[in-house]
């Protein structure tokens, strides 16, 4: 499970994140290439816009299920 202390400092601020779990798979990249980059340094995903519609929302949580190890969480505050 993701947890937000975690989380890349590169994600954008707000709910959705990736943490330090995230394993370069390029799952969640290639299904929200909108959502989600890659740091190419450091080879990881974050989160570079948060999502501001029902639609992105809708997907982003899918992507938080079928993320493999569980990287990418959403912070409710």
């Amino acid at each position: 499970m993701a947890r937000y202390e975690d989380r890349f400092p590169d994600n954008a601020p707000g709910n959705l994140y990736v943490d330090g779990q995230c394993i370069d798979c390029d799952l969640c990249r290639d299904r929200l290439p909108e959502i989600f980059h890659r740091n190419e340094r450091d080879a990881h995903s974050y989160v570079s816009h948060q999502p501001d519609s029902a639609e992105e929302w809708e997907s982003c949580r899918q992507a938080i299920d079928d993320c493999p190890v569980e990287a990418i969480g959403r912070n409710e505050f």
